[in-house]
């Protein structure tokens, strides 16, 4: 399922795949504490982002059990990026984990859902039949993305976030 290097788009936005000089331009769209208050963390240095983005280049675990999809969400108006969205595949199981995050002042514009879409029906036509997304509970913007994308909440909990699942029919996966 080996499809690094895609370019996906939308009317409104452009999803590049990551490359790790995008962290020169990323640690801006990242750099308020805000986007943490659900995830964790702190926004990344420069440096710390480098690192990382060099690390997910790479594209998949040593092992080859799993592919790292990221892309960088771009505005097809201007090219400015405005956050990521990401899938670890699965390979054996079909099954993707996906995540976004836009940065604050693009935030509200559903460009989160509009790329989680795009990265839903990418994933699906490659044959994934199962994917989920990881929501805290009291998050409720990240709650419709995952809603508009196609994903259902479920009962389960996976440490504090309550997971998010789309399954096509018929295809035997939970």
């Amino acid at each position: 399922m080996d499809h690094r290097g895609v370019q996906l788009t939308t009317p409104r936005l452009t999803l590049d795949p990551l490359k790790s000089e995008d962290a020169d331009e990323m640690v801006e769209v990242l750099s308020d504490e805000r986007l943490y208050a659900f995830i964790g963390g702190q926004p990344p240095t420069l440096n710390q982002l480098r690192a990382r983005y060099r690390r997910l280049a790479v594209g998949g675990s040593a092992d080859g059990s799993e592919e790292w999809h990221n892309w960088i969400v771009r505005r097809r108006s201007d090219r400015r990026a405005v956050g990521t969205v990401q899938a670890t595949v699965v390979l054996q199981r079909r099954r993707a984990d996906i995540a976004w995050v836009i940065g604050l002042p693009w935030q509200g514009q559903a460009f989160a859902s509009e790329a989680a879409q795009a990265l839903v029906r990418w994933l699906e036509a490659r044959g994934v039949t199962t994917i989920t997304a990881h929501v805290h509970p009291k998050n409720q913007a990240s709650a419709i993305v995952a809603s508009r994308a196609g994903l259902s909440p479920t009962e389960e909990i996976d440490d504090g976030e309550q997971v998010w699942r789309r399954s096509r029919l018929g295809t035997g996966e939970d």
